[in-house]
């Protein structure tokens, strides 16, 4: 499932949103300004939608030295159905959420897996090649990123050399992700096209 059909599905993205970030992050309370920041949704529509879901019980209010904190209910009628829609969104490589990942320097490598792709077992979620990055936009790209599939990303990052570095080892690292179920972003390593086409001999 695409995250714009289970965003259509609930109305508002911003209600999708949140019933994502919930679901993916079981037994956490946050508070609404933490929320509003991590879903990267405006304070005014994260503060409606969890009234919402409050009164429908789908997540449960406390209050902590005067602030409201919210945390799923995971005895919610519903909420096994729901986590599994959310664990079978799938976030491909064509799609715009990784649009941000290309402007944050010479990006060689994007490759993606585990939470993009519902594979739990990949030891991360993406690993970026890039030269001469930019650590702002890095951040920028990945908070972003983070806050359309709603849990926090593992991920891999070096330059080129180190890149080479790693393919001429036989890097085990490198072996079992690209033995796993994984997608390309982005690819202009012509020595990992090679290393790929040993590997699948």
């Amino acid at each position: 499932m695409a995250l714009g059909i289970f965003d259509t599905l609930f109305g508002s993205k911003a209600r999708a949103r949140l019933i994502r970030f919930f679901v993916l992050n079981p037994g956490v309370e946050f508070t609404s300004a933490v929320i509003s920041e991590k879903t990267m949704i405006a304070k005014s529509d994260t503060t409606r939608e969890l009234a919402r879901l409050e009164k429908m019980k789908f997540v449960i209010e406390h209050s902590r030295k005067g602030k409201k904190h919210f945390i799923a209910n995971e005895d919610f009628p519903f909420y096994m159905e729901l986590k599994s829609l959310v664990s079978k969104l799938n976030v491909h490589a064509q799609s715009q959420v990784f649009r941000k990942l290309k402007i944050i320097g010479e990006v060689k490598l994007i490759l993606i897996s585990g939470l993009f792709l519902n594979y739990p077992k990949s030891k991360v979620d993406m690993i970026l090649v890039v030269n001469n990055i930019n650590r702002t936009k890095l951040k920028h790209a990945i908070a972003h990123l983070e806050a359309e599939v709603g849990k926090e990303i593992r991920f891999v990052l070096m330059n080129s050399e180190e890149l080479h570095y790693r393919l001429n080892m036989l890097d085990r690292f490198f072996i079992e992700f690209l033995e796993s179920p994984y997608e390309e972003v982005t690819n202009k390593v012509p020595e990992l096209k090679r290393f790929i086409s040993g590997l699948k001999k």
